[in-house]
């Protein structure tokens, strides 16, 4: 990762284009609350929430309602729409509902909350212009603050998720006469109304205008040929009255040289305005009622990643004059503008966020006098030193840092890049936000600002959304409960589904990480693989090892003309690795990526996966051919399996039984028993993006399987229990996620758990509700061995916690985990409750244990703490199935929500590793609520 963050897209890729109808005036309208649901099989009920890393992409922006006060909406680029929870200071996504057949309804081009009906909110969505998205966009309109949608569809693309979406607000309500709205609308389509609250949409064929700017016309894909069109929307609330039309409204257009236009008389009648600036366009345009100023910012190139040369402008409705209110003209900046706020309390002081300043950082300009002279947030002192007019505090997101180390004068964590959004709250002086390309942050003392010597405090401000792109999951079983591939933050390992983690991966630090594996019978060894952001990374490479777990990382070796990270898998017993780069070669490795050695017999961009129980066996597929290996991936064999889905497909391999595969793709869900030589298909599935293994059922020794794909007509998240008999739905038509399923893993400790991959909404975990108490976690499987580091790491590799093994040598080895108790179970009981501490494995430094909560009382229980005191200095490292605090040698544990339950006679299991020697403590007490 670079030391300067770089901006974030979606990776959805070109899907196949849609047949538009011709152009019509008036759009119909459509009521629905997400998808229609259909007969399908029976579902159960689950809990649905969000692991949690917070924020991870791009928020072009945040809309304080006028008149509401701590209402507050959020867009995004690909991950949909949120609303601010005051008392959790926290967001609630609004577009979970949101499924597989519109999924482009999670790019947000533009939101608008009612300042009349406060209940009304509005959103323009649909992600991509060009033929990636193959649907018409859509204004959502909602009379509950978004907590349900009604859907006009409309007849053109809108790109939530295209060049120039920062700029805005594209929607705008009309603040005396709240059933009229306004939309710009990109690609030569102009204005649209709306006089009856969102239903129904005409254009204006009086306008006339519809934006001339792309940033690159002739590119062919059709993305940066992209015309932001009509941008923004404003009103002059004074030349109006209570449900009687605004009579003045101001409008944005991305065309450098006529950039405002205004209507006198409500919309019926446009003019551009005389003496406007010319050679930039008008990024956000907000109007002052109280001074009757319009203000601009301008810049060169529609953004969000680029701009060189802008200004900010002031017009004077009552004089009809322009003045240039620069805080660096552009004359001599090297940025434009964008980011644009007023403070409705002091409509005077307003501030600007340059567009863009990559190096050394964001200038944000703050003006208490009109625009007349400015403050920075930032300015130079001793070069490189620089003074700061704020402090940053990220310790609820520490991985903002990114990691770095900059030389200054560049500092982390950096203020952000492609800050489009920047608000103060209307109601509180001392409360902004902005958007950045992987946060959200704001502060509630910024008026310290205008204080000499004082400074105020930024905070993130995105717990709750949650805007990761996921490329692949696993779920080991021992150690962290999930390890990730993320797009544009490489990945991370949970050790806490509900914590944020302290950093993602580093060492290397991937822009992108595409694939991650654990060795099927010694999980603590791991290989993932990943891109940089251009070729400015040519000695790095593409791929990366860990001996403890994914809590350290180092770089391998690669062969020449390697450019993308591609997928990787490792041997059952962690000593031999498979490697497919994009548009590479598909290579093998002996020991930890010290050689390469090309494969024979498997093409390039093949998927490939290994063996669980079998070190020597690994697998491969490409476009409809299935491959195998038992030779440690030297040679392949095409196997003579027919009717697997042409194009790709993903697939999983069973732990604890050779040769066990399920493979998912577009025509339906196929098993082998055989490593491949022949598959089955099963016909209650249609199609299936992808396939995970977890934890059995109790009382049922097969993995319980689970599946994003179509069963009986609807598309869902499915779980079988018998090996793919029967299914049940267990996700609803309120948790679809748009663009998901590109990943889906079970828990191998916990039956039903289940954790979803989505393009945009981050990684997402479910459990059952008021099923059986979660099994006790299983401990790790024999028979292989944990490599220890012997040496330094090769070619440029950073040193990690434990060094890397040298050569093309098999590492040295310690005992793996022994998969049964070491130590006799020790009991504690009270107030009818009983909990059991065994020890289910133990290696060198480290140990795996299990607590079994009995209610052996007569009444329910409806909650559990236990507690225990370590004899050695031994400590939790990660704990699943309960909530654990630890101080000094004194653990206590207490239930989950989910599992706090208990029946008479019933009970629950949490298990933990831990660091230090297995040893069973003296006591264990128990207590129940």
């Amino acid at each position: 990762m670079q030391t300067q963050p770089y901006p974030r897209r979606g990776i959805v890729g070109a899907l196949a284009a849609a047949v538009l109808a011709g152009a019509v005036a008036v759009v119909a309208q459509v009521a629905t609350s997400g998808s229609t649901p259909a007969a399908a099989a029976a579902a159960e009920p689950y809990s649905w929430k969000n692991v949690r890393i917070d924020g991870g992409g791009f928020v072009p922006g945040i809309v304080f309602n006028p008149t509401e006060k701590n209402l507050i909406y959020a867009r995004t680029d690909i991950g949909g729409a949120y609303r601010w929870n005051e008392a959790g200071q926290s967001w609630t996504p609004l577009l979970d509902w949101v499924g597989e057949n519109n999924w482009g309804y999670n790019g947000v081009d533009s939101i608008a909350t009612d300042p009349v009906q406060t209940n009304r909110v509005y959103a323009a969505v649909g992600m991509y212009t060009n033929s990636w998205d193959p649907n018409n966009g859509a204004i959502l309109r909602s009379t509950n603050k978004g907590d349900t949608w009604q859907v006009s569809p409309l007849p053109f693309k809108l790109g939530g998720n295209m060049p120039g979406r920062g700029m805005g607000e594209r929607l705008a309500i009309d603040p005396n006469r709240n059933g009229t709205l306004y939309l710009g609308a990109p690609n030569g389509n102009g204005l649209w109304r709306s006089t009856d609250f969102g239903a129904t949409w005409a254009k204006v064929t009086s306008f006339p205008n519809a934006g001339n700017y792309s940033d690159d016309p002739a590119d062919a894909n059709g993305y940066s040929s992209h015309q932001p069109g009509v941008v923004w929307v404003t009103f002059d609330k004074r030349t109006g009255a209570a449900g009687a039309t605004t009579q003045a409204i101001y409008v944005g257009v991305a065309d450098k040289e006529n950039t405002v236009y205004r209507s006198t008389d409500g919309g019926t009648t446009w003019a551009r305005i005389a003496g406007q600036p010319t050679g930039y366009m008008a990024h956000k345009g907000v109007f002052d009622p109280v001074g009757g100023f319009l203000y601009i910012a301008t810049s060169d190139t529609a953004g969000p990643y680029t701009g060189g040369k802008g200004d900010v402008w002031k017009y004077a409705t009552a004089t009809g004059t322009w003045t240039q209110i620069s805080p660096v003209p552009s004359t001599t900046a090297t940025f434009g503008y964008s980011g644009l706020t007023i403070d409705r309390q002091n409509p005077n002081t307003l501030m600007v966020a340059t567009q863009i300043s990559w190096w050394p950082d964001v200038i944000f300009f703050r003006s208490t006098d009109g625009g007349a002279t400015w403050t920075r947030i930032w300015d130079w002192g001793s070069y490189p030193n620089r003074t700061f007019r704020y402090t940053m505090d990220i310790s609820s997101v520490p991985w903002l840092t990114f990691g770095g180390n900059p030389q200054l004068p560049e500092v982390t964590p950096k203020l952000g890049w492609m800050t489009e959004s920047l608000e103060i709250d209307p109601h509180n002086s001392d409360r902004f936000m902005y958007g950045t390309g992987a946060t959200i942050y704001g502060s509630t003392d910024l008026t310290k600002w205008d204080t000499p010597g004082a400074q105020f405090t930024i905070r993130p401000m995105i717990k709750g959304l949650e805007e990761t792109a996921v490329l692949d999951l696993v779920s080991p079983p021992t150690g962290p409960p999930l390890v990730s591939a993320l797009g544009d933050l490489g990945g991370f390992r949970h050790n806490n589904l509900d914590q944020v983690p302290a950093m993602m991966f580093r060492q290397p630090g991937f822009f992108s990480g595409t694939s991650v594996d654990y060795a099927g019978l010694n999980p603590s060894v791991m290989v993932r693989a990943g891109n940089f952001n251009d070729a400015d990374r040519p000695n790095d490479s593409h791929v990366a090892f860990s001996t403890d777990g994914g809590a350290n990382w180092f770089q391998g070796t690669e062969p020449g003309g390697i450019n993308e990270g591609g997928n990787a898998a490792a041997g059952a017993d962690g000593n031999r690795f498979l490697w497919a780069p994009r548009n590479s070669a598909v290579v093998f490795s002996v020991g930890f990526g010290n050689t390469w050695t090309p494969s024979q017999g498997l093409p390039q961009n093949a998927t490939v996966e290994a063996d669980r129980v079998n070190p020597l066996k690994f697998y491969g597929y490409n476009a409809g051919q299935f491959y195998v290996s038992t030779d440690g991936g030297a040679t392949f064999t095409a196997s003579a399996a027919t009717g697997l889905p042409a194009s790709s497909a993903k697939f999983k391999v069973v732990s604890g039984q050779e040769g066990d595969i399920w493979l998912a793709g577009s025509n339906g869900l196929f098993h082998s028993t055989n490593s491949g030589a022949t598959f089955t298909r099963l016909a209650n599935v249609t199609s299936a993006n992808s396939v995970g293994l977890g934890k059995a059922a109790p009382g049922q020794t097969y993995p319980a399987l689970f599946i994003y794909g179509t069963v009986d007509g609807v598309t869902g998240v499915y779980r079988s229990d018998n090996a793919g008999a029967g299914w049940v739905r267990i996700n609803d038509d309120q948790h679809q996620y748009g663009n998901a399923g590109y990943t889906v893993e079970g828990d191998p400790r916990v039956y039903g758990r289940v954790y979803l991959g989505t393009n945009g909404r981050g990684i997402l975990y479910a459990d059952r509700l008021g099923g059986p108490t979660t099994p006790t976690a299983t401990a790790s499987p024999t028979g292989g061995t944990s490599p220890t580091a012997s040496a330094s790491p090769t070619a440029g590799a950073s040193p990690t916690a434990s060094a890397s093994p040298t050569g093309g040598t098999s590492p040295t080895t310690s005992a793996s985990p022994t998969g049964s108790p070491s130590a006799s179970p020790s009991g504690g009981q009270a107030g009818g409750c009983q909990a059991t501490y065994k020890i289910t494995g133990s290696w060198p430094g480290g140990f795996q244990g299990e607590v079994t909560v009995l209610n052996n009382g007569t009444t329910p229980a409806t909650a559990w703490t236990v507690t225990w005191t370590f004899p050695g200095g031994q400590t939790v490292s990660s704990l699943w199935g309960g909530r654990h605090t630890q101080a000094g040698a004194n653990v206590t544990v207490r239930n989950e929500s989910w599992n706090g339950s208990l029946r008479p006679n019933t009970t629950a299991t949490f298990g933990f590793v831990g660091a230090g020697q297995g040893v069973t403590p003296a006591a264990v007490g128990c207590a129940r609520g």
